[in-house]
Parts: structure tokens; sequence; C-alpha cells
């Protein structure tokens, strides 16, 4: 650790302990690690979440375990939202103890803030300690900006009103349903832990000297605009996954790059539900159904016993046709040009990793903003589908796998998709948007960023 004792400057990173928060922000901040070398950071999170999320020898990164707000004894029932609540209810205490216990422990005052975007009081930290706050979406400027305006769209449509009521009162946003909004903006119990969490966070976002997002300028460009005139400062840095991937080696351990290689172009279904969420047993069917009568190449990447998973036969039946692994090389799979649709839960990593292939997308949405995503996939931007109802039915995934890899639609899609590829990809460049707009995230950070009045 001779870094961390001789750094000049000490960031605290706070992190979001759920989902896949921790992960890309790690990402960022070794980003930010590498462009500061005289700067350590101090990355604070749950102990399970940092002993998943970290990788050995992170020479100026170090974590600091933040109390998980469980009672003593506390087993898992099995109910996910229990653990987030509780961590909820420990916050911000939990992290002003640890930030103190920190700043004695290493004998270096915190010179600067970043913290998952989810914690607004974030800016009364930051005020206490007057320094600098930088906020982290990890998700799309479309679901940020719905998050700050909850209190108008709850003025308009009240709560838990029909759901096919459109949000045609905001600019940008008249193909938005209530029923896509994000759990907890206008449905739900609003007073939970985490809608209440995001409320506070779109009244207090402006209070930040920088809002960095997982995203580039030119997707939504118009809601990104909208955004830049809210906030002092607004950088788009991403794909956060795409200018990291360079530099790490490939884990293909299941031979998916290998095996998709052998089929031809835009055939192969990919099939992926992201790592916290399995569909029900009923729906896995359909979907198996739907592989099986279509006679479609497919390669799906499951959790779990897919013998216990799937239709009894199944497995044998399409051995010929179909790959089952456990993990996947997401992002270089979409980039293989043999993958013609991606069968996804609509997650923003998975969205921007399917722009970033050219690959049109099927989504069954579960929770957070997968439902928003759908809509803008299919709605807005027209490269993929939703699925009629929601879910996976037999019928309904047969009609959205034949339209996408056999129809003018699905050509069109694609259309659609190369310009978009093209653009996230000039944006990661060494002159691209996301690039000086890093830039100007590392000035700010390393206090030599002057804002120009």
């Amino acid at each position: 650790m001779e870094g961390y004792k001789n750094a000049s400057k000490h960031i605290a990173v706070l992190a979001f302990p759920f989902g896949t928060h921790a992960v890309p922000l790690l990402n960022i901040i070794r980003q930010l690690s590498d462009a500061c070398p005289d700067t350590m950071f101090s990355f604070l999170s749950t102990q399970q979440s940092n002993n998943s999320t970290f990788p050995k020898n992170l020479d100026k990164i170090k974590p600091f375990n933040v109390w998980d707000g469980l009672p003593e004894g506390y087993s898992f029932r099995g109910n996910p939202h229990e653990p987030v609540d509780y961590f909820l209810k420990a916050v911000p205490g939990s992290f002003i103890k640890a930030i103190d216990a920190v700043a004695s422990e290493t004998g270096k005052p915190i010179d600067c803030l970043i913290t998952d975007a989810f914690y607004a009081f974030g800016a009364d930290i930051a005020d206490e300690l007057n320094i600098p706050w930088v906020a982290v979406w990890m998700a799309g400027p479309r679901a940020l900006f719905l998050h700050l305006q909850t209190d108008v769209i709850r003025q308009h449509v009240g709560i838990n009103s029909p759901e096919d009521k459109t949000l045609d009162f905001l600019p940008e946003f008249s193909g938005i349903r209530v029923t896509d909004l994000p759990y907890g903006i206008a449905s739900g119990d609003i007073d939970a832990p985490m809608p209440a969490l995001l409320h506070k966070m779109g009244v207090s976002l402006s209070r930040a000297t920088a809002i960095v997002a997982n995203s580039y300028e030119d997707l939504d460009n118009t809601v990104v605009n909208m955004l830049k005139l809210r906030f002092s400062m607004f950088l788009n840095v991403g794909p956060f996954n795409l200018v990291l991937i360079s530099s790490s080696t490939v884990d293909d351990s299941h031979g998916c790059l290998d095996w998709v290689s052998k089929h031809e172009a835009a055939t192969v279904v990919y099939i992926s539900f992201g790592s916290l969420i399995t569909p029900p047993p009923h729906e896995l069917q359909a979907l198996c159904e739907a592989l099986e009568e279509c006679e479609l190449p497919f390669l799906w990447s499951l959790r779990g016993n897919p013998e216990k998973q799937l239709p009894q036969g199944f497995l044998e039946r399409t051995s010929s046709k179909g790959k089952i692994v456990p993990w996947a090389p997401q992002q270089q799979i979409l980039e293989h040009p043999s993958v013609g649709v991606f069968v996804s839960h609509g997650g923003w990593n998975s969205v921007l990793e399917s722009i970033n292939g050219g690959v049109p997308m099927i989504c069954r949405p579960f929770f957070g903003d997968q439902q928003l995503n759908t809509r803008s996939v299919e709605v807005v931007w027209g490269l993929g589908l939703g699925l009629e109802g929601g879910t996976l039915t037999k019928e309904g995934a047969k009609k959205a796998l034949k339209l996408i890899l056999c129809s003018q639609e699905g050509k069109k899609m694609r259309e659609k998709l190369r310009v978009q590829k093209e653009l996230v990809r000039k944006a990661v460049k060494p002159n691209g948007s996301s690039t000086e707009n890093f830039r100007t995230l590392v000035k700010l950070v390393s206090n030599t960023y002057h804002q120009v009045d």
C-alpha cells in the first residue's frame, strides 16, 4: 500500500452494495486512479459487496467495510428487498461513521466525495466537509430525468392511476406510459425505503458538483440536453464497460465464442436475463417451446441447474441446436456477427452492450428501470421489442423471434443499430465525447478544473 501512503489527495467513494451497482462504480474509479496517479481512493461498501467486487492488489484503491444494517443473528429468508431496506435504514449514519474512521486510519482528510447517485445525502456530507460531490448514475438518461420529475408526474397522474395513461405532459415522453415507470414513482408504496431514497435523489442531485453517467451523448440526445440544463455539470462518460474492457482478458472457459463462430451471420439467439433474475418456470417453458418450434440455434447463459429448471427432455432434444452455459462473455458474444437477437431482461448494461454489438433485443423486464428501458428500446429508439402482456409466452416469443430474424422490420432495427453502434464506438475513442467528458472529470477530482460562469 505504498502508493496509498504517499498520495497527495484522498477521495472517498460510497457504493450502493446491491444489484449491479458496485462493480461499474469500481470500474470508473479504477479508470480515475490510472489517470490520477497521486490520488488514493477509499471505497466504502458492505463487507459482502467488497468481498465479491474487489480483485486483489489494487494499489491506490482500498476497500473499507460499512455496516450492512442487519440485526444481530439475521438470516436471509428469500425476500431480496429485506437486506436493502435494513441497509437503507442505517444510512447515512453508517457512512458518516465509516468516513470518519477512514480519515483517521489513513491520516488523510477527504478531498472529494464520489457516490452512487442514489445517495442524496452525499450533498450534506460534502457540504459538511466543504468538498466537491460527484454523483455517479448507473442507468440511462431517460430514467434519471423521470426521477427528477417525480413530483410533476405525481401531480399529473396521481398514484396507482390507469397503467396505459401516457406522460404526454413531458416533452420527449409521450410514448412512455404509467406502467413503464420505475416502481415507486407513481405506483406501489411510495414511502418504502427504496422509492423514498430515489425521490430524495431527484430533489437533491442538482446540488452535486457533477453528475457522471453511464451512457453516451448520442443516445437520447434531447433528454441528455434537458439534463444538462438541470445540472451544473452532466458528464456522459460511458458505456463504462466499453471503456475498460480492452485492457482485460476475456474469460470464455465454456467455449461460447468458438460455438457461435460455427453459425451463419445473424442467426443465433443469445439469451441472458442478467445475474440477479431467472424468469418463473412457466415462462422458461414457454421460451423453450418457442425455441424448439422455431428450430433456431441458441446460446443461453443460465444461472442454476438447467436439468431442473428447463422442461424434461429439452436439453437432449436441442443438443445439436443449442448450448447452455452458467456464464458467458456477453459483450464479446453480442459483438459476434453470428448473433441475430438478444433475449434479455432489459437491464441498462445489457441494452448498451446490445447497441455496441448491433444486435436487436427482445426484452422481458422485471424491476427497476427495466420496463422503461424495454419501452424505450421498442417505441422510442426502434432497436427491439417488448413482449405482448410483458411476459414470455410461446406464441409471443415465436412472433418476436421471427419478426427480428426474418422480416423487414428486423432489418430496419439492424440499420438503426448500425448507426448507434458507430456513434457509441466513436464516443469512447481518444477524441470522442465520453473520453473528453472523462478528462473533465479527472480535472474536477484533481482540483484543476475551473468552471467559467
